[in-house]
């Protein structure tokens, strides 16, 4: 599994100020490891300069959907990704060291492995103190988690804006359930 190439799906909706360093910021850590990894950018309904933005990278897909929404950009990019593995990243992420190394080690580990969320996040623009409540957020659905997958055995959790899908699992339920525009996508998805 270590081969498995990784797509990352990029929604962006007016993300003129942010694409750039996200696009970097994975860019680096592929050519640094020589991963096998393709980014595309869903242009989703901007007005602003992100379509022209994502353009000017070589080497990466820019996919526009017109119809704004998260789970109309995502299947947007599932549809023309080609990896084995489907990275979602929201615009304003930037991709921390390792990430992409402990992503495959975990798949590669365990080959029944679905999905991997990879939060909790830590927003680097935001004021302390707001990234400490969302670290309490984060820290009682995680309590959530742990009651829902061992407890209850009833489902899981995946943190939208940092997940990895098995593509063949995302084959099997057609993709994302465009029902959802924005919030609860990642439940359902889970």
């Amino acid at each position: 599994m270590m081969s498995a190439k990784i797509s990352f799906i990029i929604p962006a909706y007016n993300e003129e100020v942010c694409i750039r360093m996200c696009v970097n910021s994975i860019l680096s850590k592929i050519e640094k490891g020589a991963h096998n990894a393709e980014i595309i950018v869903v242009n989703n309904a901007s007005t602003d300069r992100t379509r022209e933005i994502a353009l000017s990278f070589k080497d990466i897909k820019i996919v526009d959907e017109p119809r704004k929404g998260l789970t109309l950009a995502r299947q947007a990019g599932f549809l023309a990704s080609s990896g084995d593995l489907i990275a979602h990243m929201d615009a304003d992420t930037l991709l921390p060291d390792g990430w992409i190394e402990d992503v495959l080690k975990e798949f590669e580990k365990d080959p029944d492995l679905v999905a991997k969320s990879s939060g909790p996040l830590v927003y680097y623009d935001l004021p302390k103190l707001t990234n400490f409540l969302v670290r309490t957020y984060y820290f009682f659905a995680y309590m959530l988690y742990i009651l829902n997958r061992f407890v209850l055995r009833a489902g899981s959790l995946l943190q939208g804006g940092n997940a990895v899908i098995r593509r063949s699992a995302l084959e099997k339920i057609k993709g994302y359930n465009i029902k959802y525009n924005f919030y609860g996508e990642d439940a359902d998805l889970a």
